[in-house]
C-alpha cells in the first residue's frame, strides 16, 4: 500500500472523520535539499472529526502524529495539518475551494 493509502486507512480508523482530504505536495518540493525524492514525501491533511472536540491545536496535532507515528519516522518529511472539529470553520483555503 502506497503511504498515502496507508495515512488515509490510519486516519479514517483512528478518527473517524466527516471529512478527510489528503494530499500528496511532494512534487512541490522535487529537489529540495532535505527532500527524500520518494514521490510520497511531503502532505497536506485536512481532517474534520469530533474527537477534536473541545482540544486545543496541539492536542489534535498530537493526536495525529501519534496515529502516523510509523509514517512520521520513515518516509514521511513533512506534514501540514489542518484539523477541525464539526461546526468550526475551515481554512479559507479550503472553504473557497473546497
Amino acid at each position: 500500500m502506497s503511504i498515502t493509502g496507508r495515512l488515509r486507512e490510519k486516519l479514517m480508523i483512528g478518527l473517524r472523520p466527516t471529512r478527510l482530504d489528503v494530499v500528496n505536495e511532494s512534487e512541490l518540493h522535487a529537489g529540495h535539499r532535505n527532500s527524500p525524492g520518494t514521490g510520497e514525501s511531503h502532505f497536506r491533511i485536512l481532517i474534520v472529526s469530533e474527537a477534536f472536540s473541545g482540544k486545543s491545536r496541539v492536542d489534535r496535532h498530537r493526536l495525529v502524529n501519534d496515529l502516523l507515528k510509523e509514517e512520521l519516522a520513515g518516509g514521511v518529511h513533512a506534514l501540514a495539518l489542518s484539523t477541525i472539529a464539526p461546526g468550526e470553520a475551515l481554512p479559507k483555503a479550503v472553504a473557497s475551494h473546497g
